[in-house]
């Protein structure tokens, strides 16, 4: 096993010391920096997980990075590596789920999304054609911006704290939706481009 599939799979091994930090309650201490209060909200449990998420999100990009200037790519890499982005960024928005911090129908709709491409995935893996479906530039797109999205939620939208509530909360806001939208556009570009094996009869 080369090194860009072992960096995808300590991606993997994190996951699970995500999850079982957000069930500690004594880390769901409030920071406040006073006068300023530019903590006010970020818990030491998600400050923890934010440096694990951020550590994840290395490995995919060095794994990458190796993976293409050394002519590393193959299949396990193709299949597991967006495999490993889905069920980390999944794991850390269900744990904001939980905070409050996302609402639901977002995190429905990019569940349904991975289903869906997962689906389609073993689809075309199951029929006789060789077709290996590799992440394309958007699911990249895709992927950066859910990263960008966890990172911003779980520092409680440190960065805008200083220019008001109201800010912070429209940019969170928006920043959900377009996150959405281009998972949800991403998806429907992975059925168009692999219809003719979903559609196809025998």
């Amino acid at each position: 096993m080369n090194l860009p599939n072992k960096l995808t799979i300590i991606r993997v091994l994190l996951i699970p010391i995500i999850i079982v930090i957000s069930l500690f309650e004594s880390l769901q201490t409030n920071f406040v920096i006073a006068p300023s209060g530019m903590l006010q909200g970020l818990t030491m449990g998600n400050l923890i997980i934010l440096g694990i998420f951020l550590l994840a999100s290395l490995t995919d990009f060095l794994d990458g990075y190796i993976a293409r200037k050394y002519q590393m790519i193959t299949t396990f890499g193709k299949f597991m590596d967006p495999l490993a982005d889905k069920i980390l960024v999944l794991a850390a928005m269900i744990v904001l789920l939980e905070q409050g911090r996302i609402p639901g129908w977002a995190v429905v709709l990019i569940l349904a999304r991975e289903f869906i491409v997962t689906g389609i995935r073993l689809i075309v893996v199951s029929s006789n054609t060789s077709k290996v479906i590799a992440a394309g530039v958007l699911g990249k797109i895709k992927t950066n911006l859910q990263i960008f999205m966890v990172v911003f939620l779980l520092s409680n939208g440190i960065p805008f704290s200083s220019f008001g509530d109201s800010i912070g909360y429209w940019f969170n806001q928006t920043l959900i939706i377009v996150a959405v939208l281009v998972t949800v556009v991403s998806g429907a570009q992975y059925f168009i481009q692999n219809k003719d094996v979903i559609m196809e009869s025998k």
